[in-house]
This record gives structure tokens, sequence and C-alpha cells, in this order.
């Protein structure tokens, strides 16, 4: 198992969709067999669906150090892009809020983190 966790993390972002999309379109093949005839080993199911958590896993992982790397600048638009949502009142407003304070947080430790060296600029002046 560690190996193939080492696989996956040494994929690049479109193998790892393709893996992933192979994997369910395996997961359904195992339930439909499931369902009107017998599986010759049960278990298929409950490795499909661990391993499409180990790549979703993955995948959340790589997206949420891409956010972190992003600038304050840009993190404040995205910021104000989901303020927009949430005040619009549309479905899905908890995964929006959600989102929004990470990116809350992601952005406050990037502005803290400048400030310190901002002051030390001036006080250098």
């Amino acid at each position: 198992m560690p190996t193939k966790l080492k696989d996956y993390r040494g994929m690049s972002d479109e193998q790892l969709s393709l893996t992933l999309k192979d994997t369910e379109k395996h997961l359904f093949q195992l339930r439909f067999q499931s369902a009107t005839d017998r599986l010759e080993t049960p278990s298929e199911i409950r490795k499909a669906r661990r391993e499409i958590a180990r790549l979703k896993t993955i995948q959340r992982g790589r997206e949420l150090e891409k956010l972190k790397a992003l600038p304050p600048e840009q993190l404040a638009t995205r910021i104000t892009n989901l303020s927009a949502k949430d005040e619009a009142g549309e479905p899905g407003k908890r995964t929006v809020r959600r989102q929004l304070r990470r990116l809350q947080g992601f952005h406050a430790t990037k502005t803290a983190a400048a400030r310190p060296a901002a002051t030390a600029q001036k006080g250098a002046k």
C-alpha cells in the first residue's frame, strides 16, 4: 500500500485525475455487478472506495498548497468574489463560507508576515 501512495504522489495532476476517473468507473462497474449478480470478491468495492479517497486527498492537498502559494493580492480578490457569492444567498452557502474562512486565514497569515518586514523597512529609513 505505501508504494501506491508514493506512486500517486509522483503523478502529475492530469495523471492523477485520469486515475481517479478510471477508479470511479471501476467502482461503478463493481456496484453494477453487485446489484445484478454475485461478485467474486466483495472486498473490491471497499478497496476501490479507499483508493478514490486516497486520490482525492492527494488532489486536495495539492490544491491547498497552490492556495498557500498565492500572493495576498490574489487572495484578496478571491475573498471578495466569495463574499459576493455568500451575500447572494445562492445554494452552496456552506461550501462558500468554508472556502471563505480558509482563504481569510491564508490572507491573514500572509499579511501578518508582511507587516513586520514593512515596519522594519520604515524604521531603517
